[in-house]
């Protein structure tokens, strides 16, 4: 047994005084405090896939918020010519997914037909022109040849057509007036617009060919080239000896650039993209290419993901305050409050949201009581907020009977003080958690209402991500651009919000403040 230690035994000598003559106090410390805010910005910052998440949202906001503003196009300009254009950048015209081509298998009919326009385009008097001379021409819209091959014992050859290139040449009607001007503006840039007129009354075009303005050349009716004799001509002939043209001449053998249509207006045949030129002040440079009606896409995605994250922005602002008020008051007081509450908020969850917003749009947007973002705002905000209040009755009922809540209300604490400055900031992950959450999920529904036209934002004023999706499904199998890229706005709004979602839970969870993670 250990023998006890016995402080009277031990002789002042032993002892002495530590810090006399200093004074003793506390010293300063050194280390800032940390807010509630810095430490939950401490927390989301360590959560790398939020940071990138958040990025990507800052990201996609500035795009839909600057682009209006430094686009060539503006909402509502719909081109019929170039509708289905593909996205084109001159700068990286090298990248095949910018130089406004596609890929398309063609027999020699049809490549006779396209390489025809940068043939005619070169031959601005009518004099004729050469096969190499045609696909050295700028206007040309064959970009690459491919190989060749056989299908069902005919043959084939893969081309990629540039997109914009393709239209080639197309008729107008003007007025004298306007002839002039346009003449006007040819002599000033040396652009060349007006193109020699076509004698659609001869024998070589028949009444669906004279409505086309590149089959400039003597044809069969099927399409296919013919020499001066009538003879048909083999892709070989073409290139050795070219086309032979259809023009109209006048008396003396010369080109006419126009003839009369009636009293008041001409008809003239134009190079149009170099039309679209003289009318825009532009070349047609559509960075996101065009949908099947003609709309810029680069613009409506941007005017789309403003309507679909302003629409989410609202419904989940509205909810919040609804929700959380609903829930604070059921978790808080609970007993035969709850138990009514919770009734309410079954009946109005049992009916399906979709039959709300189908009424909605029937009985108010349709007969122009209401816009179709207002509905859809009422439609979502119906029982949109259920899912908050249940978060937040769940998050009262858990720390409503804390000891600090009880110190609280010992100490005279109001309910409404006692529910919003000391239950609810410890229920605020969850929470915001819940509200983020709502954003990528209004925007996916609002997507499926346009996708089944119960909601329909087309038109020149506005758009949606829902409504460009919608207008792309039909060309999914040819055009995949007009409804990949909304596709893909859709998608990453939805997992840059989950993840941003998680973050803000994490940060704002109190029982990890101060915590080194």
């Amino acid at each position: 047994m250990k023998k006890q230690f016995d402080m009277d035994n031990i002789p002042s000598e032993k002892f002495e005084f530590a810090q006399i003559e200093d004074v003793i106090h506390d010293e300063k410390l050194k280390t800032k405090p940390i807010g509630y805010f810095k430490d939950a910005w401490l927390r989301f910052k360590k959560n790398r896939a939020s940071l990138v998440a958040t990025f990507i949202i800052i990201c996609v906001i500035l795009y839909a918020l600057i682009v209006p503003f430094i686009a060539n196009y503006k909402l509502g300009d719909k081109e019929g010519i170039y509708t289905k254009a593909r996205p084109k950048i001159e700068s990286l015209s090298f990248l095949k997914l910018f130089d406004g081509g596609f890929n398309q298998k063609l027999n020699d009919k049809y490549l006779i037909y396209y390489a025809g326009i940068g043939m005619a385009a070169n031959d601005y008097e009518g004099k004729g022109v050469t096969w190499e001379s045609g696909m050295d021409s700028e206007y040309n819209p064959i970009i690459a040849f491919g190989d060749v091959f056989t299908e069902q014992g005919k043959q084939y050859r893969n081309i990629r057509t540039d997109s914009y290139l393709k239209a080639g040449f197309q008729f107008l009607s003007v007025t004298k007036k306007e002839l002039d001007s346009l003449l006007a503006w040819e002599k000033e840039t040396g652009i060349k617009v007006i193109y020699p007129m076509i004698d659609i009354s001869s024998k070589w075009m028949d009444s669906y060919n004279a409505t086309d303005a590149n089959f400039w050349y003597r044809h069969k009716s099927s399409g296919s080239p013919v020499n001066e004799k009538g003879k048909a001509m083999e892709l070989n002939d073409v290139m050795a000896n070219g086309l032979v043209d259809n023009y109209l001449r006048d008396e003396n053998g010369n080109v006419m650039y126009s003839i009369q249509k009636d009293k008041s207006m001409l008809q003239i045949r134009v190079l149009y993209y170099n039309y679209y030129i003289y009318i825009n002040g532009h070349e047609p440079n559509h960075y996101l290419g065009t949908d099947g009606q003609g709309f810029d896409l680069f613009v409506r995605l941007a005017y789309g993901l403003r309507t679909s994250i302003l629409l989410a922005l609202f419904v989940s602002i509205i909810n919040l305050l609804i929700g959380t008020i609903y829930g604070a008051i059921e978790g808080y007081y609970g007993g035969w409050v709850d138990l009514t509450l919770e009734r309410i908020s079954d009946i109005l969850i049992g009916i399906p949201f979709i039959v709300f917003a189908t009424l909605i749009q029937l009985h108010y947007v349709s007969t122009g009581k209401m816009s179709v973002f207002a509905g859809l705002l009422i439609a979502f905000c119906m029982t949109g907020w259920i899912s908050i209040a249940y978060r937040v009755r769940t998050q009262f009922y858990r720390f409503k009977n804390q000891e600090y809540v009880l110190a609280a209300r010992t100490l005279g604490a109001k309910d409404w003080r006692l529910m919003f400055k000391h239950i609810f900031p410890n229920a605020i992950g969850t929470i915001i958690t819940q509200t983020v959450l709502v954003i990528p999920s209004t925007i996916f529904t609002e997507s499926l209402l346009s996708y089944l036209g119960i909601a329909n934002f087309q038109g020149k004023k506005m758009t949606s991500l829902g409504t460009l999706l919608s207008n792309g499904q039909q060309y999914l199998s040819t055009d995949p651009h007009i409804i990949m890229l909304p596709a893909l706005a859709i998608s990453l709004l939805m997992i840059s919000f989950n993840l941003f979602g998680n973050g803000l839970r994490d940060a704002f969870n109190p029982s990890l403040r101060g915590a080194d993670e």
